[in-house]
């Protein structure tokens, strides 16, 4: 039974931009607050969390930013603690599950910390990924089985490991004829594309080079295609992705970071995430929300959240020719395409930010009374 007291607890993050992982902090600290609970967020000086902690009004401590390691943030966040006790202290990323635990050794807090990414370190790393999480923290929340079963192998008891996968909104109802008409026509579009949509930073393990390819494939095969990258990117060090999608001309546009999705699912008729490694996949899970069919690469958390022949495809990953041929076969079956994004959306429900908040709060809470 959860408690009705309100519970002390400090977030960290110290990732400089702001994307998934920072995102999911934030709607977690949200919802927590308007619980009643007192929280802090601690993140890097100059970080974009760190403006977006500030602008919402929430209590926050800046790790500074030129300081080799976070010694000296450590040893300030160390004080901190002291002055201001915190129950639960939940790292958000790697790095901060480190600065959590050197911050807080010998005192009475427990220790959670996410995991977000698929990838496990080379065999000869095992131990510090072991030490990290098995020793160093009460309790590690994977936000997929793939992430759960990973550190499973990797050392991590599976009684530490709670499954709590990422959290998304879920918008009241689909958007209407007028939304879709009014989103299309902000890119250029009207009804006669075939408008497909990809959403990521500019990574490798992101898959746009696959997505490209796969548009390459897919000229003469579906010459009404089109294809909007939304994302931060790409980088002035990658000028490869920027070079073919010149080459494509106006078959490619690059959107840019969006900020309001609701200008950008409602666009489209399919959506895409060719990944080369995914932990979970929560771009794919707010674009069903929106009654999109998705297609995805068979990586990571991505086959957990995608049920293929029900809310779309399951590709082979690096693979342009296998996601051409799904998107073709997306764009042949529109009364297929349809259902397919209907159950989409009923299956976007399982992963609401309200559910998410629910298992984390009890977490807290088993953690404190355990």
């Amino acid at each position: 039974m959860i408690s009705s007291r309100p519970l002390k607890i400090a977030h960290i993050d110290i990732g400089l931009s702001l994307r998934g992982g920072q995102r999911q902090l934030l709607k977690l600290a949200r919802e927590l607050r308007q619980r009643g609970h007192g929280q802090i967020i601690v993140c890097r000086d100059e970080s974009e969390l760190e403006g977006c902690v500030r602008s919402e009004g929430f209590p926050s401590f800046s790790l500074p930013l030129h300081d080799p390691l976070h010694a000296h943030g450590i040893l300030q966040l160390r004080q901190l603690l002291r002055l201001s006790p915190c129950e639960i202290l939940h790292a958000h990323d790697g790095h901060g599950q480190t600065v959590a635990w050197l911050a807080s050794v010998g005192m009475r807090v427990r220790r959670v910390a996410s995991r977000r990414v698929a990838f496990l370190p080379k065999e000869r790393h095992r131990w510090t990924y072991r030490l990290k999480y098995a020793y160093t923290c009460d309790a590690v929340i994977a936000v997929s089985d793939c992430i759960r079963q990973g550190a499973i192998r990797y050392g991590v008891p599976p009684s530490k490991i709670e499954l709590i996968p990422d959290g998304i909104e879920i918008t009241p109802e689909l958007p209407s004829t007028e939304a879709r008409a009014r989103a299309r026509a902000q890119w250029g579009f009207g009804e006669s594309e075939f408008l497909i949509g990809h959403l990521g930073a500019f990574s490798f393990e992101k898959g746009q080079e696959v997505a490209l390819g796969a548009f390459q494939l897919l000229r003469e095969q579906l010459p009404q295609a089109r294809l909007l990258l939304a994302g931060e990117g790409p980088t002035p060090g990658d000028p490869e992705i920027a070079r073919r999608c010149e080459a494509l001309g106006d078959r490619v546009r690059l959107c840019g970071a969006i900020e309001n999705l609701a200008e950008f699912f409602p666009a489209l008729d399919l959506f895409i995430m060719p990944s080369k490694s995914e932990g979970l996949g929560s771009s794919a899970l707010m674009a069903m929300s929106y009654g999109l069919p998705v297609v995805a690469s068979r990586v990571g958390g991505l086959p957990e959240v995608v049920e293929e022949a029900r809310t779309g495809w399951l590709v082979e990953p690096g693979s342009p020719s296998a996601l051409a041929q799904a998107i073709l076969d997306a764009a042949g079956d529109r009364a297929r395409l349809k259902q397919w994004g209907l159950n989409g959306r009923e299956r976007a429900r399982q992963f609401s930010v309200d559910i998410m908040v629910e298992r984390t709060e009890a977490l807290y809470w088993r953690l404190l009374m355990g």
